[in-house]
């Protein structure tokens, strides 16, 4: 199973981290990035996207 991890801060100045790990949400999150950072994150690599970081976790 994936686990598609988000980190981000809140306008607080927090930092807050989101737990993905049903499928057709992935599938989702995944048509934001570009051909490039499909690549990277199905990797493993943490990708950047504005203030986000977006990591991909296989079994």
């Amino acid at each position: 199973m994936s686990l598609l991890i988000r980190k981000y801060k809140l306008a607080s100045g927090l930092q807050q981290e989101e737990r993905i790990d049903d499928p057709d949400r992935i599938a989702r999150y995944m048509k934001l990035f570009d051909r490039e950072d499909v690549k990277k994150i199905q990797t493993g690599q943490k990708v950047k996207i504005e203030k986000d970081e977006w990591q991909l976790l296989e079994d």
